[in-house]
C-alpha cells in the first residue's frame, strides 16, 4: 500500500502542534547546537562562586564572634560592678552599725537635749535617754498587729509631756490581745503626776498596711505623728522613745523586750556573690564556647 507523504506530513504537522501544547511541551523541538559552547565561562563561574561563599560565610562568622565577644564584655563588666556596689553597701551598713553600737553606750540625755527636728533625730537614734514628764491622758494608742517573741498583740503608745509643753511619743511596751475579743484592750495603768522615764531614742512606731484605712480610735494599724499630733492639740518630737524596764515601769504589765537595732550586712554579701558569679559565668561559657569547643571540633 502506497502512502501519500505529502498528505500526511501536513496532517503530522498539525497533529503535533496540537499535542504538544496539551502536555506542556514546547511547540518546536529545541535546536541542537552544532557550534560547542564555551567551556571556560562555566568553569570560571563554578570557582567563583565556592570563593565568594567562603568569603562571605569567613565575613559573617567574625562579625557574630564580634557581637559575641562584645556582648559577653558589657555583661561582665556590668555584673561586676553590680557586685562592687552591693560590697559598699555592706560597707556602709557596717559603719552605721558601728555607729549604733557607739551611741548605745554614750551617756544619756535629757529633755533639753532631745532633737526638735527630723535631721538631729535621725543622728540621736538609739542613744539612752532619761525624761521627766506626764502621761497625757486619754491619749494612749494601742496599735494592732505588732509582735514580739513570736507572739500578736498590741504596742501601747502613750505621749510624755515635757516640761517646754511640748511631748515625745513614748513606746511603753508591749501587750497580748483578747482572741476572743479582738476590740478588747489590757489595762494598763498610766498614773497621773510626774514620772521619770528611761529608754532609747528610736524612729516612731513603724508603718503598717492599714485594710481599714487610717481609722482612728483606741486601737489602730498605723500612728503618724503630724496627724496624731493635730489630734491631741499638742506638739510632738519627731522621734519615739521606747521604754526600759525601771522601777517607774515596775507593775504595768508590759513587755519591753526590744529588738536589738541592727542592720542587715549579710544579705549584701550574698548579693555581692550572686553578681560576681554570674561575672564569672559568662566568662566561663564565652571560653568554653568561642576558644576551646571550636579548637576541639578542629582537632577531632
Amino acid at each position: 500500500m502506497t502512502r501519500n507523504r505529502s498528505t500526511e506530513t501536513p496532517t503530522r504537522t498539525a497533529s503535533a502542534r496540537i499535542m504538544f501544547p496539551l502536555f506542556g511541551l514546547p511547540s518546536r523541538p529545541s535546536r541542537i547546537m552544532k557550534t560547542p559552547a564555551n567551556t571556560s565561562a562555566p568553569m570560571m563561574k563554578t570557582k567563583a562562586t565556592p570563593i565568594r561563599y567562603f568569603m562571605g560565610h569567613d565575613y559573617s562568622t567574625r562579625s557574630r564572634a564580634a557581637i559575641v565577644l562584645l556582648a559577653t564584655v558589657l555583661g561582665m563588666g556590668i555584673t561586676a560592678r553590680l557586685g562592687v556596689w552591693q560590697l559598699d553597701r555592706a560597707a556602709q551598713k557596717r559603719a552605721l552599725q558601728s555607729a549604733l553600737d557607739e551611741r548605745a553606750h554614750l551617756p544619756p540625755l535629757d529633755a533639753a537635749a532631745l532633737a526638735t527636728t527630723e535631721a538631729a533625730a535621725d543622728a540621736q537614734h538609739y542613744r539612752p535617754v532619761r525624761l521627766q514628764g506626764e502621761w497625757r491622758p486619754g491619749a494612749t494608742v494601742f496599735l494592732d498587729n505588732r509582735q514580739m517573741n513570736g507572739r500578736p498583740g498590741f504596742f501601747v503608745v502613750t505621749p510624755l509631756m515635757l516640761a517646754g509643753g511640748d511631748a515625745v511619743l513614748v513606746q511603753r511596751g508591749w501587750a497580748p490581745r483578747d482572741m476572743a475579743d479582738r476590740t478588747r484592750v489590757p489595762a494598763v495603768p498610766t498614773p497621773p503626776g510626774p514620772i521619770e522615764v528611761w529608754g532609747l531614742i528610736a524612729p516612731p512606731p513603724a508603718r503598717l498596711f492599714d485594710f481599714a484605712g487610717g481609722v482612728a480610735g483606741t486601737i489602730r494599724q498605723n500612728l503618724e505623728l503630724a496627724a496624731f499630733s493635730r489630734e491631741i492639740g499638742v506638739a510632738l518630737r519627731p522621734l519615739s522613745v521606747q521604754q526600759l524596764d525601771a522601777p517607774a515601769a515596775a507593775g504595768d504589765g508590759l513587755a519591753r523586750h526590744w529588738p536589738a537595732p541592727a542592720v542587715d550586712i549579710h544579705k549584701h554579701y550574698g548579693y555581692a556573690f550572686q553578681w560576681f558569679a554570674m561575672c564569672a559565668l559568662m566568662a566561663g561559657l564565652y571560653v568554653w564556647f568561642q576558644l576551646v569547643r571550636p579548637r576541639l571540633r578542629r582537632h577531632a
